[in-house]
């Protein structure tokens, strides 16, 4: 992977923003979010794409493989629903499942809404990629990833990723003492 360049994949998942429908305010919110955590410059690798699990298998494996993304992150397709497969889209193209990720997402979601009960976001490492799974509405993205972000740039470090520098007062990553 090419440490110098930090490149992170950003997927919504929803059929009415890909067929332009609705705007793609998700993932917007991630860039947002991203720039507002990282001091780390980096590239984003951008998709839209129905809730199609054969469409969102191949634009992970084509941003983890060919566009060498440390990071992806999706949103949407995370529920209940019969068209929501994000999840199995994620499973399928992993080598390893990170089930801690979406048991703190969750947890954290449940101190907002009950239905949070109801989210199957996960991630997942595909080879040097970490995948990470968020629900498709702004303010569960903000809430998802704020308890998640700070364990990601060490998992990508022990991908053998580029470091992901956060910027401390908005965003505290954890990497163990070395020693």
């Amino acid at each position: 992977m090419n440490k110098s360049i930090i490149r992170i994949g950003i997927i919504n998942v929803s059929d009415r923003a890909s067929q332009g429908i609705y705007e793609d305010i998700p993932g917007k919110a991630i860039v947002e979010l991203l720039n507002e955590y990282l001091v780390s410059s980096w590239e984003k690798e951008y998709a839209v794409v129905p809730d199609e699990q054969p469409m969102i298998e191949e634009t992970l494996k084509a941003m983890a493989d060919e566009k060498e993304c440390c990071l992806i992150i999706t949103s949407g397709g995370t529920g209940p629903a019969p068209r929501d497969v994000t999840p199995e889209a994620t499973a399928a193209v992993c080598n390893k499942m990170l089930p801690g990720f979406g048991e703190q997402m969750r947890a954290a979601s449940l101190k907002y809404v009950p239905t949070a009960i109801l989210s199957r976001q996960t991630a997942g490492i595909r080879n040097r990629t970490l995948i990470v799974n968020l629900p498709g509405r702004p303010r569960a993205i903000r809430q998802c990833l704020e308890v998640v972000f700070p364990a990601i740039p060490y998992c990508v470090d022990l991908l053998g990723g580029p470091h992901l520098e956060c910027r401390e007062q908005v965003m505290q990553a954890f990497r163990p003492e070395k020693g």
